[in-house]
């Protein structure tokens, strides 16, 4: 793609960077009302039933996805017009869905801006080594990273770091005002979710709340996994990146069943989020369709998406992930 198709691509998709206020009212009241009905219902019945109160909860989690898509927007500010709004509600949806505001924002705006950068990988980004860096690594750090890239570790165990660690904690350089709105964040949520557990007791709190955050962090997890980790995904060294190919060719399209992509809020056209994030979720379909370039994009349909978990290193010769099996064939001594 040469300079001109790369400035033409991303003058196509300006007319789509544009909330609507009735959009974006009707997305607050179809996504975060029934979400907190879905977990207030859970708690009501289960005197009757632990079962209900374990589905409420784990529909809860598909609500819980969505309602992080409008925080996700409100952290472009692309759901509102208003800067201010964009904030208020993105605190609100944080709060609700368990991401800082101010700490999230940076650290995605930072994944925006050096995704499928080499270099300058590491912020915002699910751990990725290259061939090269594996080689290079020691035998513990070698330990780690296989660790961290195993199934269980990231999609069961990353959805409790994440949640419960890391979004607790500030980056050493983060200034005071991210600093203050992650403690507020934290303090909100220790008073409201004890206030909860003593109120309703242990058992009738986790029997929803357990599949809700745990469900949905996984799914939430599992996304953003699949959205940059496919077999010819691109990556480059800082002298050759380029915004617009990390954009299209370094993000998937996720191909979902319509409910499903209604439940993630659109998030499937990460290649068009990526190319612009101004775009708000509800117009990313319609950019995409109405686009003709990003149809060239990596689509990656419900069963091809499950042969992405056995890449685990990215091969800079050949411009691809291999596996740690083929690692071993390539390089064992």
């Amino acid at each position: 793609m040469d300079r001109d198709k790369k400035l033409q691509l991303r003058k196509s998709v300006k007319p789509y960077e544009k909330s609507e206020l009735q959009i974006s009212i009707i997305q607050i009241i179809n996504t975060l009302i029934p979400y907190v009905l879905l977990i207030v219902t859970g708690f009501l019945v289960y005197d009757i039933s632990l079962v209900l109160s374990i589905i409420c909860g784990t529909i809860g989690a598909f609500f819980l996805i969505r309602s992080f898509i409008i925080f996700h927007d409100c952290c472009h500010g692309s759901f509102f017009k208003d800067k201010r709004a964009n904030k208020i509600l993105g605190n609100i949806s944080g709060f609700l869905t368990l991401f800082p505001y101010e700490k999230w924002r940076r650290e995605h705006i930072t994944h925006h801006a050096t995704s499928g950068n080499l270099d300058k990988k590491g912020t915002g980004d699910i751990w990725m080594m290259t061939i090269e860096e594996y080689k290079e690594a020691t035998p513990m750090q070698r330990f780690m990273y296989r660790a961290y890239r195993h199934p269980f570790v990231m999609f069961v165990l990353g959805p409790i770091y994440l949640l419960f660690i890391s979004n607790r904690m500030n980056a050493k350089d983060a200034k005071s005002k991210e600093r203050n709105n992650t403690y507020i964040h934290n303090v909100a949520v220790i008073v409201v979710y004890g206030l909860l557990i003593y109120l309703l007791g242990p058992a009738r709190f986790f029997s929803v709340m357990g599949p809700v955050l745990f469900v949905g962090g996984l799914l939430g997890i599992w996304l953003f996994y699949i959205q940059h980790t496919f077999e010819d995904a691109y990556f480059e060294d800082e002298t050759q990146w380029d915004y617009v190919k990390a954009a299209v060719e370094g993000s998937s399209y996720y191909r979902l069943p319509k409910l499903f992509q209604w439940l993630t809020g659109n998030i499937g056209f990460h290649h068009v989020h990526h190319l612009s994030p101004r775009i708000p979720n509800y117009l990313l379909e319609q950019a995409h369709n109405e686009t003709p370039p990003l149809h060239h994009a990596t689509t990656i349909g419900l069963k091809e998406s499950l042969k992405s978990l056995k890449y685990k290193l990215y091969d800079e010769d050949n411009k691809g992930f291999i596996t740690f099996s083929e690692f071993n064939r390539r390089f064992a001594k």
